[in-house]
């Protein structure tokens, strides 16, 4: 696929379009959410749940909580609070996102954040006329379990824009597992924040930034 241009790109968000959000962050949002439940599980809990990118459920049941009203209160708080992170200067856009501009392409833009998060962030970094598609993950415990590296988010994007010849980029592993499990070419962007990452899955291209992966990629010439 890739000796050809694509016919459309996909991208990541945090990390690729704008930089990641700051973990204390989130570990706050989940206190708050523990608290609301009166779950006393300390903040080293928190900790790890954001560390992992895990679902408590289990945890919460043991407590006597229901994890799906659980589960919704987290990702509502954690949305907010990267909200206010975001108008106090939080996760900026990347400079080199203006190079999306001079791509011929439809692109589309799937987050494992959640989709309240990702609308907000392209409101209100006037970013969302780029993308004929963008998704970030259903506030439910349904919602959780279709995030990167299941290609669900990724296939729904492929719909969107009407072709399975796509690129899929991002700045993990599971973006690379996404995007094979979609049966899509994959983009890796070793941005600071992932400089000394180690993969054990190969992607399609590897770039330190996206003004050299698009130089790379057959659009981009």
């Amino acid at each position: 696929m890739s000796e050809s241009d694509y016919d459309a790109i996909v991208f990541d968000n945090d990390g690729v379009i704008v930089e990641p959000t700051d973990r204390a962050v989130l570990v706050d949002a989940v206190v708050e959410s523990l608290e609301a439940f009166d779950l006393d599980v300390g903040r080293a809990f928190a900790e790890r749940t954001v560390a992992n990118d895990a679902v408590p459920a289990e945890t919460v049941r043991e407590h006597g909580v229901a994890p799906e009203p659980f589960w919704h209160h987290r990702e509502l708080t954690a949305s907010l609070a990267q909200q206010s992170h975001v108008r106090d200067g939080g996760k900026p856009v990347y400079d080199d996102v203006v190079a999306l501009g001079d791509l011929d392409v439809p692109l589309a833009l799937v987050s494992n954040n959640q989709h309240a998060t990702v609308e907000f962030l392209l409101a209100y970094h006037d970013l969302g006329d780029l993308f004929v598609s963008a998704r970030g993950r259903a506030p439910t415990l349904a919602g959780a379990a279709k995030r990167k590296p299941e290609p669900h988010l990724i296939e729904r994007a492929l719909d969107a824009v009407g072709t399975g010849n796509a690129l899929y980029v991002g700045d993990s592993e599971k973006d690379i597992v996404a995007a094979r499990r979609a049966g899509i070419d994959s983009a890796f962007l070793r941005r600071s924040h992932v400089d000394h990452v180690e993969l054990s899955a190969e992607p399609t291209f590897e770039a330190a930034d996206l003004h050299e992966l698009f130089d790379r990629i057959p659009n981009g010439r």
